[in-house]
């Protein structure tokens, strides 16, 4: 992120990270110092909740190898989606920088999979059980169909959004169902590093060509 002048940031945008910013500037946290606080008080409290743990934690360099290698292929499975519907290139970031369009890539990834699978498909499944009381496997099924269709609907609103079109509309559904079951089977992990690899995919096809 520091790689990019901060001046940038504001400008340099992804979906997901408008709702965030959005979000924070309601709480009067703005600009690139607020939200570095704000991540680093996020690691803060996860390091004291679980320091008890850490002791029992050991960090694998061919786990993370293998948890890589198995994101790029889901990333290609995803490709193969989005290249079915001949929609592969969903970003267009305003920069021509390769570090900003890299920054980005990534970050779209993890933002959008942070919003839209970690956050909605876990609390919209969990709010089905609890008030309807709905057995855990329908209330993840609604949930990652909801998911999908606010992920899709989301690429058209706001001043950069896509015009309204049912193609675009169901082929990012389809992604985004690929990605919730993604999720519900493979965790939050994988599926951020698999959407990360694909806009990276997106990214150095967009250089090639």
């Amino acid at each position: 992120m520091f790689l990019i002048t901060s001046k940038d940031i504001p400008q340099l945008r992804n979906g997901a990270d408008v709702l965030l910013r959005n979000f924070l500037e309601l709480f009067g946290i703005i600009g690139v110092y607020g939200y570095g606080f704000l991540l680093l008080s996020g690691f803060l409290l996860a390091y004291f909740i679980q320091r008890n743990k850490w002791k029992e934690i050991q960090i694998s360099l061919p786990y993370l190898f293998f948890m890589f290698v198995e994101s790029v292929i889901w990333a290609g499975g995803l490709f193969w989606i989005m290249k079915l519907g001949h929609l592969l290139f969903l970003m267009n970031p305003n920069t021509k920088i390769i570090i900003q369009r890299v920054v980005l890539s990534i970050g779209a990834g993890i933002y959008e999979e942070f919003i839209f699978r970690l956050l909605f498909i876990a609390g919209f499944s969990y709010l089905i059980v609890f008030v309807l009381q709905w057995k855990p496997i329908g209330s993840k099924i609604v949930a990652v169909i909801a998911s999908a269709v606010v992920f899709s609907l989301f690429h058209f609103i706001g001043v950069l959004g896509d015009q309204p079109n049912v193609s675009l509309f169901m082929i990012r559904f389809l992604g985004g169902v690929f990605l919730g079951i993604l999720y519900c089977f493979r965790g939050f992990g994988i599926t951020a590093y698999a959407h990360s690899m694909y806009d990276l995919f997106l990214l150095i096809l967009g250089i090639v060509h």
